[in-house]
């Protein structure tokens, strides 16, 4: 498998997949112009096993940025909303991301009170539709970031029940409660808006 295909089924990017390779962490062969490639039975059996340097808990976090990044790096058509954004302005919403991929993790694990998460993603919504606005984004513009943000943890998720055998109902309720999440993001921006 090459390198792509290799942070599609470890769902995360390539410099953490080249890194595993270089330290030994994963066993890879390099073709004659020098690229890499792994064993599809070895890229399974470590998600079997968990990811090298990646808690389980943190996995849909791990593997969403590295999908959002593919996504917004590889000329994808509904990422355009992302040119039309200013350096700066994706500077100050690339932290809001992350720390809501961490909430979203937590949400799923039950790790830290539900009530807080919640309390926290409503905030998080609330600064991007503020710093959006402010920016005078469009609100156009504004909704397709997000509903490309929310497809592709949509994806994730349902690569990650996929891959790690979860029951139908567990993937269902994981689903559901992202699509809660996101949700709450949602009516954050656009309260920003309704200033």
């Amino acid at each position: 498998m090459n390198l792509g295909r290799a942070c599609e089924i470890l769902g995360v990017n390539e410099s953490t997949v080249r890194r595993w390779a270089d330290s030994g962490e994963i066993r890879c062969f390099r073709t004659p112009g020098g690229h890499r490639r792994f064993a599809e039975g070895d890229l399974f059996a470590m998600t079997q096993g968990g990811n090298p340097g990646t808690r389980p808990e943190h996995e849909i976090e791990t593997a969403a940025v590295s999908r959002i990044r593919r996504q917004l790096h590889g000329g994808k058509p509904d990422a355009s909303w992302y040119h039309s954004i200013e350096e700066q302005e994706r500077d100050e919403l690339r932290p809001l991301g992350r720390r809501l991929l961490e909430l979203v993790g937590d949400y799923l694990s039950r790790r830290g009170r539900r009530a807080q998460v919640e309390q926290e993603v409503d905030a998080i919504g609330k600064r991007y539709g503020q710093i959006l606005h402010d920016r005078e984004t469009p609100l156009l513009r504004a909704i397709e970031a997000f509903t490309f943000f929310r497809r592709s943890l949509d994806e994730t998720a349902k690569q990650l029940a996929e891959r790690t055998n979860l029951s139908a109902e567990e993937a269902a309720r994981a689903r559901a409660e992202i699509a809660g999440l996101a949700d709450r993001v949602l009516l954050g921006v656009t309260s920003a808006y309704d200033r």
